[in-house]
């Protein structure tokens, strides 16, 4: 997705409502019981994933470590959109019932007021880490800087923790 689209979905609730409806339609956006071990399991797997990624830098796979943050910030997601009831097989499906349900412009749960919610900047790392994530897996290109990588590991960690804060009650 990019930036553009992201941008759109942001500022037209019907327009995300009409995307969320589509994905509902091709079965890849389902209505899911809460199921608490779940969302605790998405949780962990995002932390099991931050130590592969932890791991793999020391070991300077650098390409494998944009993989490893991203997976850790959808896991995150999948355990966020899991407390709401939906379970998602498609990676933008889930990043519009995040916007939906958890963007601090249209978030309305009245026992979300004085919580955290996701703001723009976790949207748009949310996307850019998927955005790097595919450029690692479908193209030759594993050159990156540390910097980048180390800054991307720091958002992910950072992303991946505020989810957890966001579900405390759940868990």
């Amino acid at each position: 997705m990019n930036e553009k689209r992201l941008n759109e979905l942001i500022s037209n609730k019907k327009e995300l409502n009409k995307q969320l409806n589509f994905f509902v339609k091709k079965r890849v956006l389902f209505s899911n019981r809460f199921d608490k071990f779940e969302l605790k399991g998405h949780l962990e797997k995002a932390k099991h994933n931050l130590r592969f990624v932890n791991d793999n830098y020391k070991l300077n796979y650098l390409d494998w470590v944009i993989t490893g943050c991203y997976y850790a910030v959808y896991h995150s997601v999948l355990s966020l959109i899991l407390s709401k009831g939906y379970f998602s097989k498609n990676h933008d499906a889930s990043l519009c019932i995040l916007i939906r349900e958890f963007y601090e412009k249209f978030a309305t749960d009245i026992n979300f007021v004085n919580k955290l919610f996701i703001n723009y900047s976790d949207v748009c790392f949310y996307v850019q880490s998927k955005n790097k994530r595919e450029l690692t897996s479908y193209s030759s290109n594993f050159v990156f800087s540390k910097e980048e990588v180390k800054e991307t590991i720091e958002k992910a960690r950072k992303f991946v923790n505020k989810v957890e804060e966001m579900l405390e009650n759940e868990l």
